[in-house]
């Protein structure tokens, strides 16, 4: 997680303003990554801030990712509170790295 998150009854102007500031300069906790699983054909990503109207954008981090990702063999096929599915290739491929953030 890159940014400040007050909490609910924060009354401390600094901190909220800090909190403030880092969404503007592009820090969310709506951030991780995940490894497509090997041998299978959807890989399940939890996150606290995943929504079913949520959006969440993947970028690929290694060299078998970026493969998987211009084939066009990967997306998010499902969306619930509290997580999300990729449906990916069914290769024994490791390193199928990717980041995601999830806007909503």
């Amino acid at each position: 997680m890159s940014g400040n998150y007050p909490a609910p009854r924060e009354n401390d102007l600094i901190k909220l303003v800090r909190s403030i500031r880092d969404l503007f300069e592009g820090r969310s906790n709506a951030m991780g990554s995940f490894t497509c699983t090997e041998n299978q054909a959807t890989t399940v990503v939890t996150h606290p801030n995943m929504g079913p109207e949520s959006r969440v954008m993947i970028t690929p981090t290694h060299a078998n990712a970026a493969a998987e990702y211009g084939n066009g063999t990967i997306y998010i096929s499902a969306k619930t509170v509290g997580q999300f599915t990729v449906t990916h290739a069914n290769s024994a491929t490791a390193n199928r790295t990717f980041d995601y953030a999830i806007q909503g």
